[in-house]
């Protein structure tokens, strides 16, 4: 009988021994998809990179969701980008019997040849195989633990859960063919950003209070600690957010900091970001974005998601969470205290200080 521990004990559907990898020289037309939030189309950036070295010749476009096709423009690899509100990444219930229908007409239209589905371990590559097969995508690469048919061509067994989501994306194409390029992140800032940097000055901390949804955001009121306490390091502090924030940046930004809500672009608050001494921000995109141009932050991480999976690692961090026997619920609102995040504006400055290197004790 044959040893449990080394027998390959996969679905025979998964990668089999001796499929050949798809053939990324010849490669003319390719997308990937990974229609999520601006934090994991900024994660894609390295599978672009692997991408573009694999398939030199090959336009490169992404498939993402209103929110991330912002960040596409910010990846120096994508070509182009497909923006859609598909039905697999609703909360809702999806009206009609084909809502995906326009999405198939436009990837037919556009002729890929080839096509890598980008998923979470949490996420299901299968309803996105399936339109592309519809799509007549001829190669559909996806990784997987459940079974879903002949929906991909390519199917990869998945890693554990907690692998990095940068590590799970490469290992997914490594799988295929295409070796990694580098774990870091990159963008690109484009030459026009504009940043408020006459009213910033030369020495300034962005502090960034607002998330995806409220299970994520650490409390207003200890933010606004954290503004006090870096205004008084001799910082000035810049409170971002978008439009529908307002309220929140300016109860943040208090009598002490300039608040900016709305009004700067996703390559604005890069070139914004990487002028700071320290980011302070929740587990969002501007964590990600603040790792890719390398300002050195302080992230608030919720316990919705696993910290191994999405800890920046391309510039200096501190991630500061409470471990909880609820975590990782991925709850858009907490059904207790937030006990995930009870973690003090004193901690929070002292990470800050150790960041930059400045040696301030924390009264209290």
């Amino acid at each position: 009988m044959p040893d449990p521990a080394t027998a390959d004990l996969r679905h025979p559907a998964a990668h089999r021994p001796g499929q050949a990898d798809p053939d990324w020289a010849a490669a003319r037309r390719v997308l990937v998809v990974r229609p999520d939030n601006v934090g994991d189309v900024l994660m894609t950036g390295p599978v672009f990179r692997a991408l573009r070295a694999a398939a030199p010749a090959a336009t490169l476009d992404l498939l993402a969701s209103p929110a991330g096709a912002a960040a596409a423009a910010l990846l120096p690899e994508v070509d182009g980008v497909v923006t859609a509100s598909v039905s697999w990444q609703q909360l809702d219930v999806v009206a009609g019997d084909d809502p995906d229908a326009a999405l198939v007409d436009d990837l037919a239209a556009r002729g890929y040849d080839t096509a890598v589905v980008l998923t979470s371990f949490s996420q299901s590559p299968w309803p996105a195989a399936e339109v592309l097969r519809r799509a007549g995508v001829p190669v559909r690469v996806g990784m997987s633990k459940e079974f879903g048919g002949g929906l991909l061509t390519h199917w990869v067994p998945a890693p554990p859960d907690a692998e990095h989501q940068v590590d799970r994306m490469l290992g997914l194409l490594a799988a295929v063919g295409v070796p990694s390029r580098g774990v870091e992140l990159a963008v690109r800032i484009p030459d026009d950003a504009a940043t408020p940097l006459a009213v910033v000055g030369a020495r300034y901390a962005v502090v960034a209070p607002g998330a995806s949804c409220p299970s994520r955001r650490w409390p207003a009121e200890r933010f606004a600690a954290v503004v006090q306490g870096l205004a008084e390091d001799g910082l000035t502090v810049v409170v971002s957010g978008t439009d529908r924030e307002a309220e929140l940046v300016a109860a943040v930004a208090g009598e002490v900091g300039v608040p900016i809500a709305g009004g700067l672009g996703l390559g604005d608050l890069a070139s914004l970001l990487a002028g700071a001494e320290v980011v302070v921000a929740n587990n969002s995109g501007g964590v990600h974005l603040a790792d890719a141009v390398r300002a050195p932050v302080v992230e608030l991480f919720a316990g919705t998601d696993t910290v191994d999976q999405y800890r920046p690692r391309s510039t200096r961090a501190e991630v500061l969470t409470r471990p909880v026997a609820c975590a990782p619920c991925r709850q858009l609102v907490c059904p207790f205290d937030q006990e995930c995040l009870a973690v003090t504006p004193a901690e929070v400055l002292a990470a800050a200080r150790r960041l930059r290197s400045v040696a301030v004790s924390v009264a209290g």
